[in-house]
């Protein structure tokens, strides 16, 4: 099969993305300050002096299908000591003019880590950034979603090329660019290859060669285009291809880890990671969301179908919903639900656009509502999946708040205390509808029986 000259385990994917690389290294410098336009800051600001290029998100790309090929590890030594890896797919040539899904997010994020010294360079073997990852290939795609749909993208492709950009059709319009299909494959690609890393560094190998580390490296994934709305059948809502869903069949299919945990909590329901997995009873999906927001899905109600009844999670929150909100609901419905499925593997869409200053949205969650989310489902992964634990970039379209609030989480996993409170303005909250927020969290544990 071939796909936009892409065959499947053949030269053209390598080909294919060096091209793509190569129009990474041509794009414009990007300093810390980009901002999307209209949107200001009310948190304290830290600013790098430092400009980053697209060089800075170059990648040493592999082709195999498979880990037992010539999938690129770290070195040994650093696996055993390291307490995170992440790697970094920013998309740069995926890009509509003052559209909220910009190129500057994961820019914006790198030069957080780096100002804030979260980066290899500063923290030496404690974090690793994986530099060598393949994109992913068709049949990882096509595990989640048709392969017309994949195979379609080529004439979408064909027309992007002439026009420079064009919505997609799917369940939803979402906007490409001639880039956007090599991109989202290589985005798919670097979530999958801290699957293979994160599972990879507690192989019988390495740990008897380490006879160090008990639990292995946190995951995160800083990609985009994200995925979570993308439909089996197409794309929507500025996603084209399912990342963490993708990477959920992967860890199946390729690692023998039958059962995934899948924890969203972007401000938006993950409708189309809610549809792939919804009569899969090792699958279970669990969506915290903002009621009524886009793209209107993710009911209460939703609790999956067939054999996977029971395995879908949706929790609607009411507008204002804040840190307390989701404290009680980790507390009350995330961890016992974790618990009762004991998963082999915690995959986290992490949208940070619940932030009370992303544009998008009317929640009120802070930097330390994001720590805290992190620094618990670390520990959940640890208490129940010999730490096996990948997050995957969604939204987040405040670029202040986004690059603090996933710098505070690179905090927790590293087990350092939180620096919210240098960034958040605690006198622009408002009371939390407490009433409404617990009538929820009461009526979804009825439902599941938690």
């Amino acid at each position: 099969m071939e796909v936009l000259g892409i065959k499947e385990g053949g030269e053209g994917n390598l080909l294919l993305v060096q091209n793509h690389i190569c129009k990474w290294q041509n794009h414009p410098r990007f300093g810390s300050g980009a901002r999307i336009p209209g949107h200001g800051c009310i948190l304290k600001h830290i600013r790098s002096s430092k400009s980053y290029s697209s060089k800075s998100f170059g990648a040493s790309i592999s082709c195999s299908t498979g880990v037992d090929k010539d999938f690129f590890l770290p070195p040994i030594s650093q696996l055993a000591e390291a307490k995170m890896i992440y790697s970094v797919a920013p998309a740069m040539g995926h890009n509509k003019e003052s559209h909220p899904e910009s190129h500057f997010r994961v820019p914006a994020i790198v030069s957080a880590l780096e100002k804030m010294q979260l980066t290899p360079k500063f923290r030496g073997s404690e974090i690793i950034e994986l530099q060598n990852f393949r994109p992913a290939s068709v049949d990882d795609v096509a595990s989640v979603h048709a392969r017309a749909y994949v195979s379609g993208l080529e004439k979408a492709m064909d027309q992007a090329v002439e026009q420079g950009i064009i919505f997609i059709d799917g369940s939803g319009p979402t906007y490409a660019t001639a880039t956007t299909f090599q991109e989202s494959l290589i985005a798919a690609g670097a979530g999958i290859s801290l699957v293979d890393s994160v599972v990879m560094s507690q192989s019988k190998t390495l740990v008897a060669a380490s006879k160090v580390r008990q639990e292995p490296p946190i995951g995160f994934a800083l990609i985009r285009p994200p995925g979570h709305h993308a439909v089996p059948k197409g794309p929507m809502g500025f996603c084209v291809f399912g990342n963490v869903a993708i990477a959920a069949r992967y860890a199946q299919r390729v690692h023998g880890l039958k059962r995934v945990l899948i924890i969203d909590f972007d401000v938006h329901h993950g409708n189309g990671t809610n549809d792939a997995f919804y009569d899969d009873p090792d699958i279970f999906f669990l969506s915290t969301h903002q009621d009524g927001s886009y793209p209107g899905t993710g009911k209460m109600d939703q609790i999956g179908n067939g054999n996977g009844e029971g395995a879908t999670l949706n929790l609607p929150l009411p507008a204002g919903s804040g840190d307390m909100a989701m404290r009680t609901v980790f507390d009350e419905v995330i961890l016992p639900c974790a618990q009762r499925f004991q998963p082999d593997i915690i995959l986290a869409s992490a949208g940070y656009d619940g932030h009370v200053l992303d544009p998008l949205a009317s929640l009120q969650f802070t930097t330390g509502t994001y720590y805290m989310l992190a620094a618990n489902i670390k520990q959940l992964a640890k208490d129940l999946c010999r730490g096996r634990c990948v997050f995957f970039l969604e939204g987040g379209y405040n670029l202040d708040s986004l690059s603090y609030s996933v710098a505070d989480s690179f905090r927790a996993f590293l087990g350092e205390p939180s620096l919210a409170p240098e960034f958040d303005n605690p006198s622009i909250l408002y009371e939390e509808p407490s009433t409404k927020i617990k009538q929820a969290v009461q009526r979804v544990k009825f439902l599941h029986s938690l």
